[in-house]
């Protein structure tokens, strides 16, 4: 089983792709996660990708391709998995369906989370991290008791680059620009849901979970 999840940043696609793989005993396959650890461990296609990344845009097709398809051809994937931030435009998902046909399978189900684009600013433009453990907080929906100082470890908050408004609002009007076509891709091939993602975490998941085993029946 192959699901495509998609949705804005911000959109909560992340945490619901986690929780969703592990319902489905299938491997959470996260782009975003494999940029970080790339960048992290500064790979060749980790500094290339960040490049990219630290100005809000979208990493190139060719680097996105061979992380993600390399993934794909390991053994945790051979029974399925939750694509989480991949494919993000048509060619992407042109090149990962030339990728399973040749494997004799397919993507069976694509689900997007819809968001307005005002609740996934808010929900992106306040997110700050501590430098030592990397807890996550938020100004508005998540805040430290004591400002600039993370609750957990007492170390010192941070925002990245790419999370403040500015480079927020960029990252969105280039996700709706470039990755919208995608939903009409897997709206024409009959295998897409759309599910309200502006509501609490539980009541997403479970409208998840429901629309994989309406799919699968």
């Amino acid at each position: 089983m192959y699901i495509v999840l998609i949705g804005a940043p911000g959109a909560g696609k992340g945490t619901q792709a986690v929780t969703l793989a592990s319902q489905l005993g299938v491997a959470h396959i996260a782009s975003g996660d494999m940029f970080r650890d790339a960048m992290t461990r500064r790979t060749l296609l980790g500094l290339k990708a960040k490049e990219f990344v630290d100005r809000g845009a979208l990493v190139p097709d060719d680097i996105t391709l061979s992380m993600v398809l390399d993934r794909l051809a390991e053994e945790d994937a051979a029974s399925g998995a939750i694509l989480d931030g991949f494919p993000r435009n048509v060619p992407q998902a042109e090149a990962l369906d030339r990728s399973l046909t040749a494997k004799g399978r397919g993507v069976d189900q694509a689900i997007y989370l819809a968001v307005p684009g005002d609740v996934l600013l808010r929900r992106l433009g306040g997110r700050w991290l501590c430098r030592q453990c990397q807890a996550s907080y938020h100004e508005v929906f998540n805040p430290p008791a004591v400002p600039g100082k993370c609750d957990r470890c007492g170390g010192e908050l941070y925002q990245r680059e790419d999370d403040s408004v500015k480079t927020a609002r960029h990252r969105l009007d280039v996700y709706f620009g470039q990755t919208t076509p995608i939903i009409e891709y897997y709206r024409s091939r009959g295998v897409l849901d759309e599910i309200n993602g502006d509501r609490p975490i539980p009541d997403v998941g479970r409208a998840l979970l429901d629309a994989v085993h309406r799919r699968q029946s």
